[in-house]
């Protein structure tokens, strides 16, 4: 699962170098509301951060590391607190997965796929 997993990082970056901006406009896209919590991040250094994150913790999670569902309760949490309902933090993850899955195209494989719907399921149970 963890070589599907860098193998479609690989791919996006390859084919849009940084994803930020299109995660985002799809999550906007989903979620309008989102965007006003992001008013002062002018130059996206949050919305990076945020997604470099995400992928740095979903690629632990994938590597079986103990951590990850540790960090997404703490930031479900923390998101919480600045007005991001529990239910509308979880649909980044999806976010980000659609969006890759797009970017990607016809070079998205079957383990890919596989890759990210097994992570995201752990993801989710944490």
């Amino acid at each position: 699962m963890t070589d599907a997993l860098a193998a479609s990082l690989e791919l996006v970056a390859d084919r849009c170098g940084d994803p930020t901006t299109l995660v985002y406009d799809r999550l906007f896209a989903q979620q309008p509301a989102m965007r006003e919590l992001f008013i002062t991040d002018h130059g996206g250094a949050a919305r990076g951060h945020m997604l470099q994150m995400v992928l740095e913790t979903l690629t632990n999670m994938a590597e079986g590391a103990a951590w990850p569902a540790n960090m997404i309760r703490a930031e479900r949490i923390n998101h919480d607190q600045i007005g991001v309902p529990f239910d509308v933090f979880a649909t980044f993850f999806t976010v980000v997965h659609e969006t890759f899955r797009e970017a990607g195209g016809e070079a998205w494989t079957p383990d890919m796929e596989a890759a990210w719907t097994g992570v995201l399921t752990r993801a989710a149970a944490a």
